[in-house]
């Protein structure tokens, strides 16, 4: 079994505060064997901290957070840009085309881009696999509803930290049933649903100081776009 954080934000990220050593740095410290970055919108820094994974002894797996039509996709295993604003049926196309894997991160939370509102029942189930434990959660009602989801389907079960500060990789990892140190191996154990999540809740201060340094950052975003 690998030990994997599958959703994770850099400074890249619109609402991402940390360069990507210091989520490398924070993988190895926990104890983790592999280590995607997902941000939103963006690939690059994704690319590079896979490049740069075996060098802290890691897997690195490239990947994004895309925003659909829909809500949030995470496109895990792709080494290229998919573009935002699709619709979910396309956007799941083009990260298989891409040779890459569609997981649905939070899709019952509906305040955070969750997908499930938007879209049938089948098209849910249609995914490689459903994010059932997210770190950044308030009751739990909504993992727990991924879960149901996921387990009436027999569907490919994943957690993630949902990390937007360093200090937060590793607080909800999926286990995957490979001892093969590949991204390719571990997707393909993903997808294949050889995996067992553990998670912790993200302490609710740090999911205030994520949610405000997050807000913090757009707007410093959107005013450098406006001038």
């Amino acid at each position: 079994m690998l030990s994997v954080e599958l959703h994770s934000h850099s400074s890249l990220s619109y609402d991402g505060r940390d360069p990507i050593e210091y989520l490398l740095e924070q993988a190895v410290a926990v104890g983790l064997d592999a280590l995607a970055v997902t941000d939103h919108d963006e690939i690059d820094a994704s690319l590079e901290a896979a490049e740069l994974a075996a060098d802290y002894g890691l897997v690195g797996i490239p990947g994004m957070e895309v925003t659909c039509a829909a809500g949030h996709v995470l496109a895990l295993g792709v080494e290229e840009l998919i573009p935002a604003g699709l619709s979910y049926d396309e956007t799941l196309d083009r990260i298989r085309d891409a040779g890459g894997i569609a997981v649905i991160p939070h899709p019952f939370q509906k305040s955070r881009h969750g997908v499930a509102p938007h879209i049938s029942s089948a098209q849910l189930a249609s995914a490689d696999a459903i994010e059932i434990y997210n770190s950044r959660l308030l009751t739990g009602i909504a993992n727990q509803r991924a879960e149901r989801f996921a387990k009436r389907r027999n569907l490919p079960m994943t957690a993630g930290s949902d990390a937007h500060i360093a200090e937060m990789v590793g607080q909800a990892v999926t286990e995957v049933g490979t001892d093969t140190r590949s991204a390719d191996a571990i997707l393909s154990a993903v997808a294949d649903g050889r995996t067992s999540v553990v998670g912790n809740k993200t302490p609710w201060r740090i999911s205030f100081r994520q949610a405000a340094g997050g807000a913090t950052r757009r707007l410093k975003h959107a005013l450098t776009d406006l001038f």
